[in-house]
């Protein structure tokens, strides 16, 4: 074991100086979620070079790629790679640091084919801030023979985390129809559809004082009508909502289009619900993953910390309810800077960063591996991910 941990750190370090340049160039030249062209194709032309066969772009999203890199019958493990940018803010979520992190780890494993059997694959995941690539290539199978799909997130304050939690989100425009009348001449001709919105949303916060504390739910009305002497015959509420799981995401799907129903009948509207993206799912938490994450990042000398309670949604979700698959995350500064502010985005070019990228290649590498040739280990987390996940429906 231990000449295979010397030989996972050595390749990292052979690869480290191209994988720093990597990310200081997407520092340089970030992209907007979907247009990240220029990035992907680097991307993807490294792993040309490296020796894994690549599809680019991949299921129809322009700048999405998948590498495998193929050495005879065995499991299947995914490194999850992302570098798009927030746009006017560029890279102040790190995707730059830790997408490096994922790339310098397909290169290290490159050159460690020996070591194990099987199909390790590589994806290119663009567009994590907005709609999320993972989410339609989760919906089409892209990682449903996986024993692994693993990435790193690049976060600050000095310790480091085995995963993070997420919450499930999904958001509906909600188009109310009513019938549209002059406010004063006539107004018991009309049906007003803003206030069948207002209702709408009076009902959402009677029943908040019955959701668990993960439940969120935020709307917005989107149109209210055009003119106060005209009642308007139209409005439409923007609203989204998460949870922790996906039974309760269900659970308050049917919450929200009840609050809807019941405001549009009594107003005498029409209601109508369009989905404002494909949904994010809550993150499976996979406690033998989780484990030895933990068990790694200690051994390596890093300090960690607890995971934290979910805050936020990503379409890593949507990968965990299809294969076991884990998110941890790294710290790049001992300072706590919140993500997707300027003060974040510029320690991803400092010294500190740099080595954040080696230490999350060797920590995707060494899991990859034991996923790759440890069948105990890969039946240990299967059993664990399967109890997990039965928890979640």
């Amino acid at each position: 074991m231990e000449e295979i941990l010397a030989r996972i750190t050595q390749s990292v370090e052979q690869q480290r100086a191209a994988a720093i340049a990597l990310s200081d160039d997407l520092y340089a030249h970030p992209e907007s979620p979907g247009q990240e062209f220029r990035t992907s194709k680097i991307m993807a032309d490294m792993l040309s070079q490296a020796g894994y066969q690549v599809d680019y772009p991949y299921l129809g999203i322009p700048t999405a790629f998948r590498a495998v890199l193929e050495n005879g019958d065995g499991p299947s493990a995914a490194i999850l790679v992302e570098y798009d940018a927030l746009p006017g803010l560029g890279h102040a979520c790190g995707h730059n640091v830790h997408g490096s992190m994922s790339m310098l780890a397909a290169l290290a494993l490159a050159d460690l084919k020996d070591l194990f059997h099987g199909k390790l694959y590589i994806f290119g995941t663009p567009a994590e801030e907005e709609n999320g690539a993972k989410v339609p290539m989760a919906a089409q199978g892209a990682f449903d023979e996986m024993s692994l799909a693993i990435m790193i997130h690049s976060w600050s304050g000095g310790k480091s985390l085995a995963n993070m939690d997420l919450l499930g989100l999904k958001c509906y425009l909600v188009e109310f129809k009513g019938q549209e009348a002059h406010a004063v001449a006539a107004p018991w001709k009309g049906h007003n559809a803003l206030a069948a919105a207002r209702k709408f949303l009076d009902l959402i916060d009677a029943r908040r004082e019955c959701f668990t504390p993960d439940i969120h739910v935020n709307g917005v009305i989107t149109d209210g009508g055009v003119y106060p002497n005209i009642l308007p015959a139209r409005s439409e509420v923007r609203m989204e909502f998460r949870t922790d799981s996906a039974g309760k995401l269900a659970q308050m799907d049917e919450v929200v289009k009840k609050c809807a129903q019941g405001a549009a009948m009594a107003l005498d509207c029409e209601v109508s619900f369009t989905e404002g993206f494909d949904g994010f799912d809550d993150m499976v938490r996979v406690p033998a993953l989780e484990q030895e994450v933990r068990s790694i990042l200690e051994e390596m000398g890093l300090p960690t910390g607890d995971v934290q309670t979910p805050n936020g949604s990503s379409d890593m979700g949507n990968v965990s309810y299809r294969c076991p698959a884990i998110q941890p995350m790294l710290s790049i500064s001992d300072t706590f800077y919140a993500l997707h502010t300027p003060e974040f985005r510029d320690e991803t070019c400092k010294p500190a960063a740099h080595q954040a990228i080696a230490d999350g290649a060797n920590l995707i590498a060494r899991m990859t591996l034991r996923t790759l040739t440890d069948s105990a280990f890969r039946q240990a987390v299967l059993e664990s991910y399967q109890s997990a996940k039965s928890q979640k429906l």
